[in-house]
């Protein structure tokens, strides 16, 4: 099996990379389009800003090939928000597989949201073997609304989507990488899709 971490100008691809291989999956971080296209699963990691991120996927047409992928996609954190159709951050259009708007927190809570919070109302068969209220590791200050593609909720500030599904398309808010032994299983739940 043939799994790829597409390479744009956002962070931690490494932690990703260090995550598969101790389940045993060795993957090769590319922006190179044929490379993405061929592979059996294609993870879409991503730390940074919106649109400096959208801008770099353009300028290497990924935005096309990412949006034409027949294979399971996994995008992780920014990677989910820039499936989504637009985000707050920098006025961001991004890729559309979700029609759904990523908008910044507000409201009492510190934001970002750093560290351990749990997932509920779980669909799809990214959490096999998962229970409900799961803990997750998260880092961000974005969120996607809640929508017909929300595969799991999380409350933060408000009740937003930590993960989300549409056909082969799969994004999580949280960082599975970071998320011990229930981030591992969400892993290995989709490489096994």
């Amino acid at each position: 099996m043939k799994t790829v971490i597409v390479k744009y100008n956002a962070g931690n691809i490494q932690s990703v990379l260090f995550a598969l291989e101790r389940i045993g999956i060795i993957a090769e971080v590319t922006d190179n389009a044929e490379k993405i296209t061929s592979a059996d699963k294609v993870i879409f990691p991503g730390v940074g800003e919106a649109s400096s991120a959208m801008n770099y996927l353009k300028e290497k047409k990924l935005d096309q090939v990412l949006v034409s992928l027949k294979q399971p996609v996994l995008g992780i954190c920014l990677g989910m928000q820039l499936m989504c159709k637009h985000s707050e951050e920098g006025n961001t259009d991004c890729l559309g597989v979700f029609n759904l708007q990523v908008e910044k927190f507000r409201g009492r809570e510190k934001v970002p949201q750093i560290g351990w919070n749990n997932i509920y109302s779980l669909k799809e068969n990214l959490f096999n073997g998962l229970k409900e209220s799961e803990y997750m590791y998260f880092v961000h200050g974005y969120y996607a609304e809640i929508g017909e593609s929300t595969a799991a909720k999380t409350n933060y500030n408000l009740e937003y989507s930590s993960a989300l599904q549409k056909n082969n398309f799969y994004g999580v808010q949280f960082h599975p990488e970071k998320s011990a032994t229930a981030g591992q299983k969400i892993l290995e739940n989709f490489l096994t899709l």
